[in-house]
């Protein structure tokens, strides 16, 4: 029989799981929110991720339950570890992705190097950090931010009073120094369950309105030791904080070539789009391996460079499904990949990814290419 695999959420990230399960002869099953979400394709049920008997039901007929997204409480995960679950990841690493102060403490425990931080419960505590900073910082909800969301940069206290307001007794704000950093790179490791880790090529993001829109596989003029550092953190993260299946780790690179962790996904990320397409591995393939405990495989990229261009909002007239033949007519060489999701402002609904020798050429056909999507 099949080693079944469940993913919790029905978005595109589990849509793109479906492919390389049945490559690797395992079984998908998918919980999704909503009939109709992304994931459709799968054999799937319907439920609320946060109700545990919910979860329980669906989790009795797979081997191994992972992850779309790392909202799942912390009471459910818990509780399905002491049923005997296999869960990739697990709890006790998963609480970093979901936790920014937690994951804060913890890197800082580890020695890698982020930002300065703080977590604050008023405005006294985050005017003092402001006084300590320039007079201005990042200040982040530590739950449930994404995309640009629940991220404020500040100048005075006064700027985050409404989100200070709303803190429950115990609970704090994270504020962080704003960094000067020239750009936004991406790392990404996968670990197995036995302990094997293998690393991809540190990336370049291109962020929008809060928003990646764009990765280049490698990133470009990356000097080889800042290569090596990048993996050294991704790595060390995965090891430290026990993470099992994919990490993907946001960084900063600052004017003096330090590189400083900004935030951490424990699943197939954004930036590691591109290897579907661009690596002899991609990361859709190889959160699987990890998950199931099989052997790791190659994370080489299959060209000099990949480019990976998302189709944010889609056409405001018509559907994507309109927009393929002429996409494809025009640029052969681009692989376009379409979540399923009704278009909408800002929404991610798909992306393209190039792979070749040539950057320049591989950024305009990427472009070029998400372009007649709009």
């Amino acid at each position: 029989m099949a080693l079944r695999v469940g993913v919790i959420g029905g978005g595109q990230l589990a849509r793109m799981m479906i492919a390389p399960a049945v490559e690797l002869g395992l079984e998908l099953r998918v919980l999704a929110e909503d009939e109709g979400m992304a994931a459709q394709l799968a054999a799937h049920a319907v439920g609320d991720y946060h109700d545990l008997e919910t979860v329980r039901a669906f989790v009795k007929d797979v081997d191994v339950v992972t992850f779309d997204h790392e909202h799942v409480p912390q009471e459910i995960l818990r509780a399905l570890v002491a049923d005997g679950v296999a869960v990739h990841p697990g709890p006790d690493a998963l609480q970093f992705a979901q936790d920014k102060l937690l994951m804060r403490a913890r890197l800082a425990e580890l020695g890698v190097p982020q930002p300065d931080w703080a977590a604050v419960r008023d405005e006294a505590e985050l005017q003092a950090f402001l006084d300590d900073h320039d007079g201005k910082a990042v200040v982040k909800t530590p739950r449930g931010g994404y995309d640009g969301k629940g991220v404020r940069v500040v100048r005075a206290a006064s700027d985050a009073a409404d989100w200070l307001e709303r803190l429950d007794d115990g609970e704090a704000l994270l504020v962080e120094e704003l960094v000067g950093f020239v750009r936004e790179l991406a790392q990404q490791v996968a670990r197995r369950p036995s302990g094997q880790i293998v690393a991809y090529p540190v990336v370049e993001t291109v962020q929008r309105d809060g928003v990646c829109a764009e990765v280049i596989a490698p990133a470009p003029h990356a000097p080889e030791r800042l290569a090596e550092v990048a993996e050294g953190i991704g790595r060390s993260i995965a090891e430290g904080l026990g993470v099992t299946g994919m990490l993907a780790v946001e960084l900063f690179e600052t004017d003096d070539e330090r590189i400083l962790v900004n935030e951490l996904a424990m699943r197939p990320h954004n930036s590691g789009h591109w290897s579907q397409d661009g690596a002899v591995t991609g990361q859709f393939e190889q959160h699987l391996r990890a998950v199931a405990d099989l052997p790791l495989g190659d994370t080489s990229p299959r060209a000099s460079w990949a480019v990976m261009v998302n189709i944010l909002g889609g056409p405001k007239e018509g559907s994507l499904g309109d927009r393929f033949a002429g996409a494809m007519t025009e640029h052969p060489s681009a692989k376009i990949h379409t979540y399923g999701k009704a278009p909408r402002p800002g929404r991610k609904v798909g992306h393209v990814n190039v792979a070749g020798d040539d950057l320049d050429d591989a950024v305009y056909v990427a472009r070029a290419a998400a372009a007649h999507f709009d």
